[in-house]
């Protein structure tokens, strides 16, 4: 299948919160992860979504040029033909944005695909991120506005934060305090603000105790029924059930129990990068370790070249990110879910 129109891409999230479950959303950084990821959601048979952060599409540029713009079209033009060859719907974004970077990476990203639709294309990209967690929630969600205008012409989706997630991330670290909890006030402020899709369509990262980075399981003190409540304030309001179509970010060390929990209350997308990082790396970590001869010219040997043939420990990466993902879809509930069936 191609990579997902944009028709494509809103029929998948209207169908995973009717459905409550959420496509794995994972950051990769090169050709190999983003073929790896494209594994993990075949075999499992899930759509999925594909995405870059700002410091992954610089890494993707080249470690002399380190342009932005310039790594992700490079990787969305790979992706869109590698993508083909597999039988499920798979969606590019960008991840977090912050505001320093929206001209020099969000903004002229969604340039590009209103010139590509305007040729009776499709976009580029099929979401982006605008992240202001930073800022007070006034400027996020006027910023927020301006962006879903431009983003409506481009027929991509938007995604927001509303709250803040702690931990670091390529460079943005916030503080572990009451701001990792979206209010019931901010999400009325955000939905008065952005509409409920008749200004364009977006998705909302309202943040429960998120937190990015490496913890194990039970550390990280979420509240799903944040979600929940937010949910049922803005439904009252404009009579419509579960109207917010959610984002769960920093999910790494947490209980399945809380993931599930907030896929009741319409998260249709989870980013995971740490552990599909790991997933990637440990059994690289595995092959020069058992092969430490054979990967190094040791005294004056010529060493095996069979083993430091980067594809040798780059099919052992590309399969540990795979099992990965397909480990995602199954906490999700992803998994067997493809509209191509």
């Amino acid at each position: 299948m191609p990579i997902a129109s944009p028709e494509a891409y809103a029929e998948m999230l209207d169908r995973a919160k009717a459905g409550r479950f959420a496509y794995p959303a994972i950051n990769v950084t090169s050709s190999q992860t983003l073929n790896a990821a494209l594994k993990g959601f075949a075999d499992a048979e899930s759509d999925g979504i594909i995405q870059v952060s700002t410091g992954g599409a610089e890494y993707l540029s080249g470690p002399s040029i380190k342009d932005m713009v310039t790594g992700a079209v490079a990787f969305a033009a790979y992706a869109h033909e590698v993508a083909k060859k597999y039988s499920v719907n798979i969606a590019l974004h960008t991840d977090h944005c912050p505001k320093d970077k929206l001209d020099k990476f969000v903004r002229p990203l969604m340039g590009i695909s209103q010139e590509r639709v305007k040729r009776g294309e499709e976009p580029l990209y099929q979401s982006h991120m605008w992240d202001g967690s930073a800022v007070p929630v006034a400027e996020n969600l006027e910023i927020a506005a301006q962006l879903l205008d431009e983003a409506a012409k481009a027929k991509i989706v938007l995604e927001i934060e509303v709250g803040v997630v702690g931990g670091e991330e390529d460079g943005v670290e916030n503080a572990i305090n009451d701001k990792l909890y979206t209010t019931t006030e901010d999400g009325l402020a955000m939905v008065e603000a952005l509409g409920l899709g008749e200004k364009g369509r977006y998705m909302a990262a309202l943040t429960f105790g998120n937190v990015h980075g490496v913890y194990k399981p039970g550390n990280v003190k979420l509240r799903p029924e944040i979600l929940n409540q937010i949910q049922e304030a803005v439904g009252a309001k404009y009579g419509k059930d579960k109207p917010l179509s959610l984002v769960f970010h920093g999910g790494s060390g947490s209980l399945l129990s809380e993931i599930r929990e907030a896929l009741d209350y319409g998260v249709v997308k989870m980013n995971i990068d740490t552990d599909t990082q790991y997933a990637f790396t440990r059994p690289v970590a595995d092959h020069m370790l058992r092969n430490y001869d054979g990967v190094l010219k040791i005294d004056g040997e010529v060493g095996n070249k069979k083993q430091y043939d980067p594809r040798a420990w780059g099919k052992a990466a590309e399969a540990g990110l795979a099992a990965r993902v397909v480990e995602a879809c199954e906490h999700l509930r992803s998994t067997g879910t493809t509209m191509t069936k």
